[in-house]
């Protein structure tokens, strides 16, 4: 009878007071590593993030979801609640603005505690050849990518330190370690993660806190259909243009959101205890 009423869901209980939810109840599974741990997920509301949000809830962990579209960050943090019974906090930040960084991540902190898992995915990737990368451009993507990843790494490394635990996962990209025609500014920002990845490692090697950075190829997220739009300014048609990039990718397709959310969640995890710094290509071959 016991192991019966352990499959029941006793209850259930949706809550929402500005950005969070709880759902309670629910099976009882001893397959939830992360459970009670707290992790934040910058660009949390799409692709990538979205994917990795689920993830790692269907691992216990509670979530703080950040990005710049509120809507987009409630309705994820509504599902991932729903279909994992954990907590999630939904908190609009941009971070390429050092005060909305500081701001969300207090509100993160007071919400649902200390985290213990960061990842640092939001990111833009908008490119142009080197003659005509407009300062703007340039400053704008290493702001978002490079300079917006150092400040959320600021605001939790000291604590997990402290704490002698911590897992960070940045997400870069495959033009973190090759060079691509057209995205210079994207290609120096990605590069600069890796390198900022590295070292921050290092310096944290002894203290049980991880770092690491993924390191997908083309992935099925809008930034891959944004790379396609771009092809087709110049007179591809949209299957030559996917043929395009796919043909980076020695397996022949994207690869998906939720392949790199497996590496991520096991990066997490506390048999990667023994990686950090590692730069991970999730290619299907791309790098070889």
């Amino acid at each position: 009878m016991q192991s019966i009423l352990r499959c029941i869901y006793h209850f259930v209980r949706f809550s929402f007071a500005g950005g969070w939810w709880l759902v309670a109840g629910g099976s009882v599974s001893n397959d939830r590593p992360l459970k009670g741990h707290h992790a934040i997920i910058t660009g949390g509301g799409s692709g990538i993030g979205a994917a990795t949000a689920s993830a790692l809830a269907a691992q216990g962990a509670n979530l703080t979801l950040m990005g710049r579209t509120k809507a987009r960050l409630d309705a994820h943090a509504e599902s991932v609640a729903k279909a994992h019974g954990v907590e999630v906090a939904a908190v609009p930040c941009d971070v390429a603005n050092p005060a909305s960084i500081g701001e969300a991540f207090r509100v993160a902190r007071e919400t649902l505690g200390a985290p213990y898992i960061l990842v640092n995915n939001a990111g833009i990737a908008d490119g142009a050849p080197f003659t005509e990368t407009s300062l703007t451009l340039w400053e704008r993507t290493l702001a978002v990518n490079l300079t917006g990843t150092f400040l959320c790494m600021q605001q939790v490394v000291p604590a997990m330190i402290a704490a002698k635990a911590g897992r960070i996962v940045n997400v870069a990209s495959l033009s973190g370690l090759k060079a691509f025609q057209t995205v210079s500014a994207y290609t120096a920002s990605k590069h600069g993660v890796v390198g900022l990845t590295k070292v921050v490692a290092l310096e944290t090697a002894k203290t049980g806190v991880t770092v690491n950075v993924v390191c997908p190829a083309y992935t099925d997220t809008d930034m891959a259909r944004h790379a396609i739009e771009t092809i087709m300014k110049s007179g591809k048609s949209e299957d030559e243009a996917r043929k395009m990039i796919t043909r980076t990718i020695p397996r022949g397709t994207l690869i998906t959101p939720a392949e790199v959310a497996a590496t991520i969640a096991w990066l997490c995890s506390a048999d990667a205890s023994g990686v950090t710094g590692e730069a991970i290509v999730i290619g299907g071959g791309a790098g070889l």
